[in-house]
């Protein structure tokens, strides 16, 4: 049994960590309600965005354009968006493992464009190459940040050297759901979405000046706008998925508390029984 020494020393540590982890969910809590507000509210504008690309691509019918051609010879992108801290539960390993394990993302030929430290570290391990470094962007989401992002991918897309981008983030459902998702964002190609399939076409689409020029303008913002909704959404599931972590560890090293109290307890007890012990034995034998 471990000595009354050891198991105060323990206690004491199991508190401090009991303290820090109750903190950091506080910080969390309070980071959540901000982000979530964030996420929620911008959510209808993103999931239109999609649905009006997709309304206007369908009633255009076949369409010969940069962004709408499938295949090439470059390499794959994906954005991988985790976050710069851990102690967050499996919120950053479940977007590498969503990467890792995706026959479309295989590590010899997938350029990773990493939102936060956390998977650039598990993604590197994995024997993916790290293309830019972007973990900054996390820390405060600007529309800017993905619209130049977004710049800086169509322009290795034009230039061939990359054929199809992905982006891999963390949907934010509620405080405890957190849904790991991979979005082909180009070549772009009308696929059922969370609420059904794209709409039927109805009647043609007219483009003015012309449908290029168009198409040049509207799907850099697509893409920009769903970069943008997603690190709103990964940032709230982070700061989710670490309020739950935090709450669990801190319960966690409440039932700890109350073990070591009851261990504690016993060893006093038994140190009290040995002392009246070794005073009664030396009294009899004084007699």
């Amino acid at each position: 049994m471990a000595s009354m020494r050891d198991i105060k020393r323990r206690k004491a540590s199991i508190q401090s960590t009991g303290q820090i982890t109750k903190a950091m969910k506080l910080v969390s809590t309070v980071k959540l309600q901000k982000s979530r507000n964030k996420a929620e509210a911008s959510r209808p504008y993103f999931n239109l965005m999609y649905e009006t690309i997709a309304s206007m691509l369908e009633k255009s019918g076949t369409m010969d354009h940069k962004y709408l051609r499938a295949g090439g010879s470059g390499r794959k992108a994906v954005i991988a968006i985790t976050s710069n801290r851990g102690l967050a539960g499996g919120y950053n390993n479940n977007i590498v493992k969503l990467i890792s394990g995706s026959e479309e993302l295989p590590a010899k030929d997938t350029n990773v464009y990493a939102i936060g430290r956390k998977g650039i570290e598990g993604l590197t391990r994995k024997g993916y190459e790290i293309a830019a470094d972007c973990s900054d962007v996390i820390d405060e989401p600007q529309y800017q940040d993905a619209s130049d992002l977004t710049k800086e991918l169509l322009e290795a897309f034009g230039r061939g050297e990359i054929s199809e981008i992905y982006l891999a983030y963390t949907s934010f459902k509620n405080t405890v759901v957190h849904i790991p998702k991979l979005v082909k964002l180009l070549p772009f190609t009308m696929e059922a979405g969370d609420k059904g399939e794209a709409p039927k076409a109805q009647a043609l689409m007219n483009y003015e000046p012309n449908a290029e020029e168009v198409l040049d303008m509207i799907i850099p913002k697509y893409m920009s706008s769903l970069i943008y909704g997603a690190l709103l959404e990964a940032v709230a599931s982070e700061n989710g998925a670490r309020m739950t972590a935090m709450d669990s560890a801190t319960k966690n090293a409440e039932e700890m508390l109350g073990k070591l109290e009851l261990q504690y307890n016993r060893a006093r007890q038994g140190a009290i029984t040995q002392e009246l012990t070794e005073i009664i034995a030396g009294a009899n034998a004084m007699s």
